[in-house]
């Protein structure tokens, strides 16, 4: 099993995209996905986009990680 996060596609840049990764912009490779276009949402793994999604199943999954970082955080001591 792999873990993907979404992103949202911003900028198409050849093979590569710029993408929003939760207010993080990154570079990933393309090659999976030719298909892709600037406003897409895609998981991204080990720094490429793996699969094109829709907007509220990239939805879904940002609230869940974003759960996660939350639990995370709040289990570090002060």
């Amino acid at each position: 099993m792999c873990v993907g996060v979404p992103a949202e596609v911003i900028e198409i840049e050849g093979i590569a995209a710029v993408v929003d990764v939760m207010g993080s912009r990154i570079k990933v490779g393309i090659l999976f996905v030719p298909e892709v276009r600037a406003g897409d949402y895609v998981i991204v793994h080990a720094g490429q986009a793996i699969s094109v999604i829709d907007r509220q199943a990239a939805e879904d999954s940002l609230e869940e990680w974003r759960k996660l970082i939350d639990a995370r955080q709040s289990e570090r001591p002060s």
